[in-house]
């Protein structure tokens, strides 16, 4: 086919459902594009994903793949200003970001339709003319190696490069991908290298249009878009590089047919991993199951391999997939383009929508032989513990992983699984959620909002048809309000372990419902537990009422319950190896909000809870409970009010009634500290885990109560300062790969915060440069041009106002406020008028008031987490803080000390139906 010339649009498959147009095109550089054009859109978005990646690292400069992604954000010939990309995209409504794979580099961005044709100029330059300065490059060497830092203490990170070291030395699949200072700084430099030069040439050996796939997503029409790619992107060069092939399998048969004993930080759930030359993985808590899983597994895979190719488990799987694909829910445009670009790579342009999601025809030969390669003598088995530590003898050399490596043969895994009990294993039976039934009802009245459509003494109904997104879907959220579940860290704990049980009772029954596009979830609250049901409405009732049932005829098996509670327990312990701004994060929240308890107390208790405590406990959770309920997508009124009927009838109207309405004393309530006005109150600990260098800080700025000029005025502000402080704070001084500015919600209570995790300085150093920032901010704020203020307001209402993608997206926004209490359901719409009041007075006068250092109505909230390398700053900084400086040396001393917030949560008896 010549350069140029379009395949006609049809030959591009694509869902039934979707009313967006698709166009392929090739420019004359051989860079294949595919355009899209959605009118209904609010963000446009483009990816281009580079088949260029980690394994094409030159030896001896790992990580240099990677590093080229980072360098490309900072400036190019036509737009030299540093970060200019990035200011450009944020303060157009818009993100960025980029990953390094294997066998690819993507990157990508959103930004509002009106800025899109700018956008892309300055997106096409990464790939014309960037410029990689000398200053930029070492100072994001250290980005690169701040980001490796964060990912040592990271058991996942630690497995993924076992795995990669313990494969074929000359498979690039060997290879250490990420980079660090070590190898892209101190070893190149010690053999006579220039870290920038091989960059240089790296980009200029690789990066070249026909290893290249681009997808636009637009709102204009195919024509216009086409022609602004043309012109944007026929510059790019085309070297003719060949296609890189990585021949050959990464492990041989000296990495075959091992067993390894993995000491990890932290407790896993899933204590073994098979992988064979693709992988699998199956999970087990009890380590002494050891050879029992084993066996298992090869003998469920002698079963499929003797039954032979079934059709009729083909088709229905093929079923399933064609309704999922015909049916998928709209995801975000920026989403969407980088999943279609890397399918570009791999499919011809007719499938670059399909990918793997439909099946081709019925092939017994294909399948079998795929069944024939899962064998014992294809195999390695990774035993993962933390019991392993100091009985390991090797060590993997760049995340420090202390393993052992023992023969473990094909026939010796045989013999265990033909002396493994067969009882129970079985082919899957026929899958009764598949839906039948997608038609799409109608409902008469056009409700764009919730409406409050049922209100008894037992329950409280919000309905919410689908008026959007025209799919056979529903949303059912039963919110199970129970006064004792969280009245102590015990009734916490018991509660969780509830819902952890009821979980695993239904795991084998609603298996085939999750297969079919049905989802369920049993989850614990801050107030009792949920239940949430999403997915084809046809068979959804039928799954509901079969959790519900489970809730109410609870009963606790004690071999379950302690596999459960052992569970629960690894889950608690593994919270002290949180990454220090994981820390920071729980401490700000639990010093914020009232009636909340310490993970550690709730750990302290677990220990002594036992069966014929969770016995005595259910039937006092569920004696006296309110249902808050919300019912979305393809459902006619009378069956969201059928379903919650029914669940009054099973807890309440039964001739045993096990449950009772809440007394009005009893109703939950969100409450929040009201920080002091003029002070900042800062709490420092020192991190959990000893052997994590990184300190972290959330610097937190308490400001009002749900109020919508605030509220859209603290959200301006941190749109306008959130790409300046990243690049101030992280580009600049380099504190730290995690480096955040965001708004803050605690149910209403509305602030800003700083969030930073760094190894280069301790929490008190970085305290201190948030606030350099602040009044650097101050400056630029004072100075910002009238058009530039115009444009931040005018992104931040076009963020606003975008569309909800699909049904469960839609329905967690609406959730949120039926959560708080606020009700607020015509939230963007209020806020949005009050943007357009907004002026730029009003901005200043808010950031001088609530915001600069010393405002007077500032109320400050610093919490410290202190790394192992910054243990003596933690005794200095807390012996010698400063005077406008107030410590908390006790969490819940200062919580009982402080007025709270009044809650809008339990307000029941004020709305009317």
């Amino acid at each position: 086919m010549a350069l140029g010339v379009m395949k006609p649009e049809d030959e591009i498959i694509k869902p039934r459902n979707d009313k967006r147009e698709y166009r392929r095109i090739v420019l004359k550089n051989n860079l294949q594009v595919l355009l899209i054009s959605d009118a209904e859109t609010d963000k446009c978005a483009a990816s281009m994903d580079v088949r260029v990646g980690a394994f094409s690292d030159p030896e001896g400069l790992e990580g240099l793949a990677h590093f080229l992604e980072h360098m490309l954000f900072y400036a190019s010939e036509k737009y030299p200003e540093e970060d200019s990309y990035s200011k450009y995209i944020s303060e157009h409504g818009g993100s960025t970001n980029a990953f390094t794979a294997s066998e690819n580099t993507n990157y990508y961005f959103d930004v509002n339709p009106d800025s899109f044709e700018e956008a892309l100029d300055r997106f096409a330059q990464f790939f014309i003319n960037p410029l990689m300065s000398a200053d930029a490059t070492t100072r994001e060497i250290k980005a690169v190696d701040s980001e490796n830092q964060k990912n040592l203490l990271s058991d996942a990170w630690r497995m993924n490069q076992l795995q990669k070291h313990l494969s074929v030395q000359d498979h690039p699949y060997h290879k250490f991908s990420t980079g660090n200072w070590d190898t892209l700084e101190v070893r190149p430099k010690a053999r006579g290298l220039d870290t920038r030069q091989e960059l240089l040439k790296f980009y200029k050996d690789n990066y070249s249009t026909n290893l290249m796939h681009l997808v636009i997503y637009t709102k204009d029409g195919l024509d216009k878009c086409e022609s602004l790619v043309r012109s944007y992107f026929e510059d790019i060069r085309n070297t003719n590089r060949n296609f890189i092939n990585f021949p050959g399998q990464p492990c041989d048969s000296e990495s075959l047919q091992v067993g390894l004993q993995v000491y990890l930080l932290v407790n896993q759930i899933g204590l073994v991993s098979f992988l064979s030359l693709k992988s699998a993985l199956i999970s087990q808590m009890l380590a002494k199951k050891f050879e029992e899983i084993v066996a298992l597994l090869f003998k469920y895979i002698h079963l499929l391999q003797n039954s032979g190719p079934c059709e009729w488990i083909f088709d229905e799987l093929a079923a399933i997939c064609e309704t999922s694909f015909h049916y998928q829910d709209k995801i975000r445009p920026i989403d969407y383009v980088v999943s279609v670009a890397m399918d570009m790579q791999f499919y011809p342009p007719k499938d670059w929508l399909v990918g793997s999601s439909l099946p081709t025809k019925f092939n017994s030969e294909v399948i079998q032989s795929a069944l024939k390669e899962l064998s014992p003598f294809n195999v390695r088995i990774f035993w993962e513990s933390t019991k392993f530590e100091g009985l390991t003898d090797s060590k993997e050399p760049w995340y420090g992983t202390a393993y052992s490596v023992e023969r473990l043969t094909g026939s010796k895994i045989e013999q265990w699984a033909n002396n493994a009990p067969g009882e129970g294993l079985h082919l899957p039976v026929k899958n009764v959620f598949i839906p039948t039934d997608l038609s799409l009802k109608t409902v008469s009245e056009q409700m764009k909002l919730p409406v409050l459509l049922r209100k008894t003494p037992y329950s409280r109904l919000w309905y919410k048809p689908d008026t959007a997104f025209s799919t056979p879907k529903a949303y059912v959220k039963i919110d199970f309000n129970c006064p004792s579940s969280g009245s102590s860290p015990e009734s916490k704990v018991l509660t969780k372990l509830f819902t952890r049980l009821l979980m695993d009772y239904l795991n084998e029954y609603a298996y085939d419902a999750q297969v079919a596009g049905l989802y369920y979830s049993v989850s614990n609250t801050e107030s009792g537990f949920q239940v949430t049901v999403v997915g084809y409405n046809h068979k959804l009732t039928i799954l509901l009422e079969t959790v519900i049932q489970q809730i109410a005829n609870f009963e606790v098996k004690p071999d379950r319950f302690s596999v459960i509670k052992e569970l629960v327990t690894k889950e608690y312990q593994n919270l002290n190896f949180q990454q220090p701004y994981q820390q920071v994060m729980n401490y700000c929240s639990l010093i914020l909000q009232d009636q909340t308890w310490p993970w550690t107390e709730e750990l302290e208790v677990l220990p002594h809870l036992e069966v014929e405590h969770l016995v005595r406990f259910y039937p006092s959770m569920i004696s006296r409970i309110f249902l808050e309920c919300f019912a979305a997508g393809n459902l006619e009124p009378k069956e969201a009010e059928s379903m919650i009927q029914h669940i009054e009838d099973v807890f309440f109207k039964s001739s045993k009634p096990i449950s009772k309405p809440l007394f009005g004393s009893q109703y939950m309530t969100n409450r929040v500290v009201k920080l002091e006005r003029g002070i900042n109150y800062f709490y420092s600990v020192e991190g959990l885990n000893p052997s994590d260098e990184n300190s972290a800080l959330v610097h937190y700025i308490q400001v009002h109560q749900d109020d919508f000029k605030l509220n859209v005025t603290l959200q301006l502000f941190a749109v306008i300062a959130k790409q300046p402080a990243f690049h101030q704070l992280r580009s600049v001084e380099q504190l730290g790969y995690i480096t955040v500015l965001m708004e803050r919600n605690d149910s209403g209570v509305r602030g800003v915060q700083f969030i930073i995790q760094s190894n280069v300085k301790g929490p008190g150093q970085i305290d201190l440069r948030v606030e350099s920032f602040l009044k650097m901010f101050e400056t630029k704020l004072y100075e910002m041009p009238s058009d530039e203020f115009k444009s931040n307001v005018n992104a931040l209402i076009k963020m606003k106002l975008e569309k909800h993608k699909n049904l469960r997206e839609e329905s967690t926004f609406y959730w949120r406020e039926v959560s708080d209490g606020t009700f607020k359901f015509d939230r963007k719409e209020r806020e949005v008028a009050a943007l357009k009041q907004l002026t730029q007075k009003d901005l200043i006068d808010f950031f001088n008031k609530y915001i600069k250092v010393g405002a007077p109505l500032k109320k400050g909230l610093s919490v410290r987490v202190y790394g192992s390398a910054h243990a003596s700053e933690y005794k200095t900084d807390n012996s010698q803080p400063p005077e406008s400086n107030v410590p908390i040396e006790d969490i819940f001393s200062f919580r009982r000390s402080r007025p709270l917030y009044g809650s809008f949560k339990g307000g029941f008896g004020h709305l009317k139906l």
